[in-house]
């Protein structure tokens, strides 16, 4: 019996019928010929047999795929509002015209007033400043690498006491005797899980103490029998001894929330204010571009200044302007609340939320509303659980409806409950309601 594989065209066939079509126009030669002979191999998978439709047809959508950014915005309809797979915090509108605007030349490291060389670190200092107090603050590229290289600077080659319940994993399986680790510190472990006295630190101290860590447990909450060694105790107590404290507070909230339901987190402002060097993210509850902060007294900055770490860790040029921007809102309260999309979100009223997720049901054929709970995500406020309405869409198969919704021209990430796709306005921007509702209508026209 013949191989019907042996009947399959060749690939200088093919590619002499896709430049007739005017492939090769649309995209490099190269590539026609690599999705060619990735549709020749797939029909040899198949025995032999040929695409359904046509072999161009094929060819053209394997183009397609290709040259398809693979970063590629998408709809947060799932509530949580600082998702970290969705790239946690959505930018300022000011950050983002930041971003694009020096995205050519622009004078990063270069001061125009004397026309010598600068630091990249002057664009965002100043501001830093401003509206932490802190005496001064450098910015590296995420809050491990700030905390790795804080350590590195302070307690290389020497012992750092880290209570036993504040040995945490953060994100992507990094574990904080890990980072120690790797900072070329000790750890020393004191207390216990539930309960760590400021007397536990005293009794660790050695000839080879050079740090102290705060680290704040932003993903998960101890209740109970528990205690802690207040951070500003522990600065009093390490102050003599020229032991510097840090405080990894995490989710760098420079706003108080308790005010909108939100509790628990710690401001940056209150850790500064105690003595500590302040370690927090530049894209979660600050509500600006993936970064590391950290903030402190000038002189322990400036030691981290000429580490020559702080080279391998520097943050690139659009960083610091959407950083720059954000934080300059932040000379207003209400214009940071308003303007500043994750406090935005946070901070969005029940009612308001009610009244969006009515005219989104009323667009989407038999769609309904009902209570329900968004989420901050993220690893901040674990706790809390907002208050929001839901737009709930029935259907029999709510896997392959959140699968058509993922394959969009503008993907829609949701959720689904009990024979029900949920999609949460908390985190739906106004602008993408129209592509909502066609990804929604053609998902339930399949």
């Amino acid at each position: 019996m013949t191989d019907s594989r042996s009947a399959l065209p060749a690939v200088h066939k093919l590619l002499a019928e896709a430049e007739q079509h005017g492939l090769t126009d649309s995209a490099p030669r190269d590539l026609v010929v690599g999705a060619i002979r990735e549709a020749l191999d797939s029909a040899r998978e198949r025995g032999g047999v040929p695409p359904s439709d046509s072999w161009m047809t094929d060819v053209r959508r394997r183009l397609e795929r290709k040259q398809k950014p693979s970063l590629t915005p998408v709809v947060n309809a799932t509530g949580v509002v600082l998702h970290t797979n969705l790239g946690r915090a959505p930018l300022a509108e000011v950050a983002r015209e930041a971003m694009v605007r020096t995205a050519g030349y622009n004078n990063l490291e270069y001061d125009l007033e004397t026309g010598d060389r600068g630091s990249r670190q002057t664009h965002v200092r100043d501001l830093l400043r401003e509206v932490t107090g802190a005496e001064d603050a450098i910015v590296v590229t995420n809050a491990a690498a700030a905390l790795v290289l804080a350590l590195n600077t302070v307690a290389n080659g020497g012992e750092t006491i880290v209570s036993r319940g504040e040995l945490i994993e953060i994100g992507g399986a990094f574990r904080i005797p890990a980072i120690l680790e790797k900072s070329g510190t000790v750890l020393v472990e004191v207390g216990t899980t539930n309960r760590t006295r400021l007397q536990d630190y005293l009794q660790a101290l050695s000839a080879r103490t050079k740090c102290c860590v705060k680290v704040h447990r932003s993903n998960f909450r101890l209740s109970g029998f528990v205690a802690e060694a207040d951070t500003a105790e522990l600065v009093q107590a390490m102050a003599p001894r020229d032991i510097p404290v840090i405080h990894d507070v995490g989710s760098g909230l420079l706003i108080d929330l308790t005010s909108y339901g939100l509790a628990g987190e710690p401001l940056v402002q209150d850790s500064l204010e105690a003595g500590a060097t302040v370690i927090f993210s530049g894209d979660k509850l600050l509500g600006g571009p993936q970064a590391g902060i950290i903030a402190g007294s000038a002189a322990v900055i400036q030691q981290m200044a000429v580490n020559p770490l702080t080279r391998a860790l520097r943050p690139g040029k659009t960083v610091l302007a959407a950083l720059e921007a954000t934080l300059a809102l932040y000379r207003d309260r209400e214009t940071a609340l308003r303007d500043i999309p994750t406090l935005a979100m946070l901070t969005a009223e029940p009612g308001s939320l009610a009244a969006r997720a009515q005219s989104l049901a009323s667009r989407i054929p038999g769609a309904t509303t009902e209570p329900g709970t968004s989420s901050v995500g993220g690893g901040s406020f674990p706790d809390a659980d907002l208050p929001t309405t839901l737009v709930s869409v029935a259907t029999d198969h709510p896997d392959a409806f959140l699968a058509d919704l993922r394959t969009q021209t503008l993907p829609v990430i949701a959720r689904a409950d009990d024979g029900r796709v949920l999609l949460d306005p908390r985190t739906i921007h106004d602008r993408d309601v129209d592509d909502v509702v066609a990804a929604v209508v053609s998902a339930q026209n399949r």
